[in-house]
């Protein structure tokens, strides 16, 4: 699980994200990057009713996009807050693919570390 210090978790936080940061696509994932002046790492889910009506199904692609994250910490460079959003369609995809399309959106964004 992601711990509660990575997570955007105010709506006014959530919104200057959508309004000042950049955002990039990648399949049927969309994230939004701001640059902080505070050196920490967060991040906000969004998976809305036209993913799915099932909340089931809607909590499931979040904590997979959660478990996605967690699992890249170490290779994202800090300062960010980075707000995701599962399109219709995100929820066809299974934990790995998840996985790589997240992976090909954050290279998008130049917020993965190089050679460490």
């Amino acid at each position: 699980m992601l711990p509660l210090k990575f997570r955007l978790k105010k709506q006014k936080d959530f919104g200057k994200v959508f309004r000042q940061g950049r955002g990039y696509k990648e399949k049927e994932i969309f994230i939004k990057v701001l640059k902080r002046e505070a050196p920490d790492l967060r991040f906000g889910f969004v998976v809305s009713k036209k993913v799915s009506n099932k909340a089931v199904r809607r909590n499931r692609l979040k904590r997979r996009l959660r478990e996605v994250v967690r699992s890249m910490l170490p290779h994202i460079k800090q300062g960010y807050d980075i707000v995701i959003v599962a399109l219709p369609g995100a929820e066809k995809y299974n934990f790995w693919e998840l996985q790589e399309i997240v992976l090909r959106a954050f290279q998008k964004a130049r917020i993965i570390k190089q050679n460490e």
